[in-house]
């Protein structure tokens, strides 16, 4: 294909209506009939990245092979698409703003005022075409973070507006994503938010092409009909997209309403096959016809808010589907374990999950879990910060270092396990320092790894200031807690198991990032049999 074909996705009337979920369905079509998708994020926040933003703010910063800390949604590409994303996919107004600075500072304005039309509104149109000068793709899918009107998205809406100008026709199209609310006082479905949220788009001077309808209930024909007469598109460009039993349901429901249909027409496209999901048709006959179910602990302190540990969550639904079996996530978290007589929170679980995190809260309850898993024999996966807790745990009651910990939590340890990593030591800046991206792993001869991941060298991604302090490698990993993975480079310690245990296992990486529906990571997978393998025995 000679031109690359660009998508725009808006939304409006509220937030949070799944503009990423609709955006990776599309794509996940588009691509099941052979053209070549990406997906990248526009995000309205100053954050350059969402790095420092607290998860109960922004849920969970999902992280890509080329260290990029990244919106959770790139998560959902990922996870549908099985294509790997990059700092290209996700863009904020942070690092718009810097980057134009940046070139003021350096004089490349020539003295000009530097100013957001046309400046800023420049750079935002240079990285939405950035992915499609690689010739990698045939159509780039553009999420625009936010709803229309808001102040801070106005500068992405006008990009929109002059790009699509500058495309032509059939180059370019944009989906608008609404709410169709139901009062239940007159068992109505209402249509005028949606109306005004694409009147104000029009004020903007951008026509949505698609109207994509969020709703509780199915819309009559005479809605669709009103919408498409009002909003000013074609009536099969309406499109319905109801609350379904899982996100996974949606690119299925897409396809029913004849969205790629529409986009094919308007772009001018000329699709090699029509849409192959039979993989995508299987993973959800398995997910949703379990042949029986087992309960993991997702022992954590961001349990509040499920999307904290999104990666996580889906992890465990690829690896569920793969073995055919209900996972059952209960969140349980850490401080409450801290309490005395807490440990019944952890009874009857079939697998324990220590989820990864920063700071000193909950730490005691994280080992406390740890210490449960490890006496009880009950399957036990520790992501980073989990895997350390392992560490401190072994070490404090295994081997008699009571005062092992981490400098994270406590700077005058007696024995720092775990500790500062030294190329860390010396940063005063904290977005974007971390040890983040893709990073090699070599996997030791007869370990458990070697046999799930059935390779010698893997390559998992990385999002850590502290490590396993190798100081105490002799002295804490010489009996039957054993480091099994390790950096061919830098000798970091990135995988531990335990001996004499059904499964027990911790990594210094973040496996969840790498699931998608068609590779279920392989420790996942792993996990849930050997919590399935440790029901079976207990029921």
């Amino acid at each position: 294909m000679s031109t690359v074909k660009y998508i725009f996705v808006t939304g409006g009337v509220a937030s949070s209506l799944g503009k990423g979920i609709v955006s990776a369905s599309l794509a996940k079509l588009l691509q099941s009939q052979d053209f070549r998708v990406t997906i990248q994020k526009f995000d309205p926040y100053i954050n350059v990245d969402p790095g420092t933003l607290n998860p109960y703010e922004h849920g969970e910063c999902f992280v890509t092979d080329d260290g990029a800390e990244t919106d959770l949604d790139l998560g959902h590409y990922e996870r549908f698409l099985n294509v790997k994303t990059s700092q290209a996919n996700n863009v904020t107004t942070g690092r718009i703003y810097q980057t134009v600075i940046e070139k003021e500072r350096k004089g490349d304005f020539l003295g000009k005022t530097v100013q957001v039309i046309p400046h800023i509104t420049n750079e935002i149109k240079e990285r939405m075409k950035i992915l499609g000068k690689t010739e990698d793709y045939d159509i780039i899918i553009t999420e625009i973070g936010g709803t229309v009107g808001d102040i801070e998205s106005l500068p992405y809406i006008e990009s929109v507006r002059q790009i699509v100008y500058e495309l032509g026709d059939n180059n370019s199209m944009v989906i608008h994503l609404t709410l169709i609310p139901f009062l239940s006082a007159t068992g109505e479905l209402k249509t005028k938010p949606t109306q005004h949220s694409v009147k104000t788009l029009m004020e903007s001077g951008i026509k949505a092409d698609v109207i994509v309808c969020r709703t509780e209930n199915d819309l009559s024909s005479d809605l669709r009909d009103k919408i498409a007469l009002f909003c000013n598109v074609r009536r099969e460009a309406v499109i319905q997209s109801i609350d379904v039993e899982t996100i996974y349901d949606v690119p299925l429901k897409m396809l029913e309403e004849g969205l790629n249909k529409v986009v094919i027409k308007k772009l001018n496209l000329k699709p090699n096959s029509e849409p192959n999901l039979e993989q995508w048709k299987s993973f959800l006959k398995k997910y949703k016809n379990p042949k029986k179910s087992i309960e993991v602990a997702l022992v954590g302190k961001y349990v509040e808010l499920r999307d904290s540990y999104k990666s996580i969550l889906e992890s465990l639904i690829h690896a569920g589907a793969y073995n055919e079996v209900e996972v059952k996530v209960k969140s349980v978290h850490s401080e409450h374990l801290e309490k005395e007589k807490s440990i019944d929170l952890l009874t009857g679980f079939d697998g324990i999950i220590v989820a990864p995190g920063f700071g000193e809260r909950g730490i005691e309850g994280k080992i406390k879990a740890i210490t449960f898993a490890r006496e009880k024999n009950i399957p036990f996966f520790g992501i980073c910060l989990g895997m350390q807790m392992a560490v401190i745990e072994y070490a404090r009651n295994v081997l008699n270092f009571k005062e092992a910990n981490s400098t994270e939590i406590n700077k005058k340890s007696k024995y720092p396990v775990i500790d500062l990593m030294e190329d860390q030591k010396r940063l005063k800046i904290k977005g974007g320092t971390m040890r983040l991206g893709a990073w090699d792993c070599k996997l030791e001869k007869g370990s458990m790894a070697r046999e799930i991941y059935k390779k010698e060298i893997i390559s998992e991604r990385h999002r850590h200031r502290f490590e396993f302090n190798d100081f105490y490698k002799n002295q804490i990993l010489h009996g039957d807690l054993k480091s099994v993975g390790t950096n061919p480079e830098t000798g970091l310690v990135e995988i531990i198991e335990k001996l004499n245990h059904p499964w027990f296992v911790g990594v210094q990486f973040h496996p969840e990032y790498k699931s998608t529906v068609s590779n279920p990571h392989p420790l996942f997978v792993s996990f849930i049999k050997a919590s399935i393998e440790a029901s079976t025995k207990t029921k």
